[in-house]
């Protein structure tokens, strides 16, 4: 089995952004994505007094975070969940509200980096991309059982890819022939089914199909619509959620999200705002922050990452 990396985004960034949410007493983050424990490492050695609950769906992920973190001690609370289920999971750790909420969205380093897990275009691998292998749909399932319509919308919507179509109605006609069930085949596929021109750039034709199998089969854009507003329900007055997003669609349902809770129903020509109609939160970021240069060229997987973070003012 091949051994993951895992190089956290934007690290100083997140720690310097969480820092004044963690200032008082007894502050507990969740990291609800926990992935290899990265963020949470660091967070747990800036911060002496934090705990941290680490949710993640991925049972694998988990064990290894755990094995990471094991000199933290009762430090960490672990859970194995979809980050959708936040508010269960900081009730059964016995919370009301916590200081801050942590999600690093999209595919972990140890899901791409394990060829075993189907993640990755650039290694023939069974056709699976379940983050929860317990779940039952996998990516060989929507391949061979979607229909042409269906299958382009997932490409075409969760991908963004311009030849969805095309390739949807190959991989339909292709797969009468012999099921789906390994990646380097529909590798092939693609690129047959794109045009020479377009094949010439933006990098593995692939990437596109791959993203959106990934999506559908973990119903990743569904659980992080429901778990944004469950991670601002949560919060602590002074409390912020950070969001570090690498896919548009990602990004935008963050932007819209917390668009909507730092706005007030006030007109903008009223010269007072009325108690009880008070903003519940503020934007700490201007827009989107992005990477630098630099931290590009130290970890690639930095280049699409727009980063978000909101707090909550007091009650």
């Amino acid at each position: 089995m091949t051994e993951p990396s895992h190089v956290p985004v934007l690290l100083d960034r997140v720690l310097d952004l969480l820092a004044p949410s963690v200032a008082g007493e007894n502050p507990v983050v969740v990291d609800a994505t926990l992935g290899l424990g990265g963020h949470t490492e660091a967070m747990l050695t800036r911060f002496p007094d934090l705990h941290v609950i680490g949710i993640d769906r991925d049972p694998e992920a988990l064990a290894r975070a755990k094995a990471r973190l094991v000199a933290f001690g009762d430090r960490v609370t672990y859970a194995h969940a979809v980050y959708d289920e936040i508010a269960d999971v900081v009730r059964n750790a016995g919370l009301s509200s916590v200081s801050g909420v942590l999600f690093d969205l999209g595919v972990s380093s140890m899901q791409l980096d394990v060829a075993e897990r189907g993640f990755a275009y650039a290694q023939d691998a069974p056709l699976d991309m379940r983050m929860n292998p317990e779940d039952e749909l996998t990516a060989a399932m929507v391949l061979n059982t979607y229909s042409a319509v269906d299958l382009a919308k997932v490409l075409r919507y969760y991908g963004e890819e311009k030849f969805a179509k095309r390739i949807a109605e190959s991989v339909v006609a292709d797969r009468d022939r012999e099921p789906f069930t390994t990646s380097a085949r529909l590798v092939d596929l693609i690129r047959a089914s794109i045009p020479a021109a377009a094949r010439r750039t933006g990098g593995n034709p692939a990437k596109r199909t791959f993203q959106a199998l990934r999506i559908e089969v973990n119903d990743e854009l569904g659980a992080y619509r429901r778990a944004l507003p469950a991670a601002l329900g949560v919060l602590a007055p002074g409390g912020r959620v950070v969001v570090l997003a690498y896919h548009s669609l990602e990004d935008r349902i963050t932007k819209h999200a917390l668009a909507k809770v730092t706005k007030t129903d006030v007109p903008r020509d009223l010269p007072f705002v009325p108690e009880g109609h008070e903003a519940k939160f503020r934007l700490v970021t201007r827009g989107a922050e992005m990477a630098t240069e630099s931290e590009i060229d130290d970890n690639s997987r930095a280049r699409s990452v727009r980063l978000r973070v909101v707090e909550r003012l007091a009650a």
